[in-house]
């Protein structure tokens, strides 16, 4: 039976799993649960965060929760959002830490499946069936190839005010050299401070930032051309328009080039200069002997 929380906002629970209804904005209390737990955005962009992080999972993604960890959820657009849990021996095969996974086809097919109708307004599936169906799903999210999008929290003074700045304007193009006048440090030791607390560098973890502010905004209803300047700044028109010129002959016309048959010094000259044979002692009168080019 759906449990109403509030207006406009539905659960579903099940032993094994959930399904939330949330409208635009609506944010869980701080939770954490015994069995870790894959949540997947059918519709929206939800966002989960936890003490390491924010974890943003479009309907491309899917999260992941290990248990025991704090942490909440937050919809952006109406969000139509998928809970599985997993027994601790296949949790062990995921991840021991919050991540967000790519979802193939088959994994997205999977979570519908583990947390469509059947399972709250029918018997569900068999345990052995769901069983089949979780390793199903952790094998797949396992082969995921690309990287999260996981934008992972700074605990140090220096990194937390930098992420604050650039949280509020995540379109601010300040380097790292002035962004440390500003807190004190040099740009040498904030770049050592983003590779050995957060495992990337200073410019990844911005476009990261930005690519997570950039779905929330799509998600709550933002057009594309009104995203540009409070995502990534203003562009000037002039560049937009502008193709970047190259600086030496083009790839195409080269490798045209090495390919066409080179011309024999001693080959017939075209049209355009006069014969030699004419000029050749002993020649024979008549036409030219040469085939002349068009």
């Amino acid at each position: 039976m759906p449990i109403p929380r509030q207006s406009g906002t539905t659960s579903y629970l099940w032993p094994s799993g959930g399904r939330h209804l949330w409208p635009s904005g609506e944010t869980s209390e701080l939770q954490t649960h015994e069995q870790g737990h894959l949540v997947y955005a059918a519709r929206g962009v939800l966002v989960v965060q936890t003490e390491h992080g924010t974890s943003l999972a479009p309907a491309n993604r899917v999260a992941w929760t290990p248990a025991g960890f704090p942490h909440f959820h937050r919809a952006h657009g109406d969000t139509d959002i998928r809970i599985v849990f997993l027994e601790p021996s296949l949790a062990r095969l995921v991840s021991d830490r919050p991540a967000v996974f790519r979802t193939s086809g088959l994994a997205r097919e999977v979570l519908l499946a583990l947390t469509g109708p059947r399972n709250y307004e029918g018997s569900g599936y068999r345990p052995s069936a769901r069983a089949r169906l979780h390793r199903v799903l952790v094998d797949e999210l396992r082969e995921a190839p690309d990287p999260p999008l996981q934008l992972p929290a700074p605990q140090d003074d220096r990194l937390r005010a930098i992420a604050e700045r650039l949280h509020e304007n995540p379109a601010d193009n300040a380097t790292l050299a002035e962004l440390g006048k500003t807190i004190g440090a040099s740009a040498r030791t904030l770049s050592r401070l983003f590779h050995d607390e957060l495992g990337m560098t200073f410019y990844e973890w911005r476009t990261q930032l930005r690519i997570y502010h950039a779905l929330v905004l799509l998600a709550d209803g933002t057009t594309l051309s009104a995203l540009l300047t409070p995502v990534a700044g203003p562009i000037p028109a002039a560049s937009s328009r502008r193709l970047p010129r190259s600086s030496g002959p083009r790839q195409g016309a080269t490798e045209a080039a090495a390919r066409a048959p080179k011309r024999s010094r001693s080959a017939p000259p075209t049209s355009a200069s006069p014969c030699r044979c004419r000029a050749e002692p002993g020649s024979a009168p008549g036409p030219c002997r040469h085939r002349r080019r068009p």
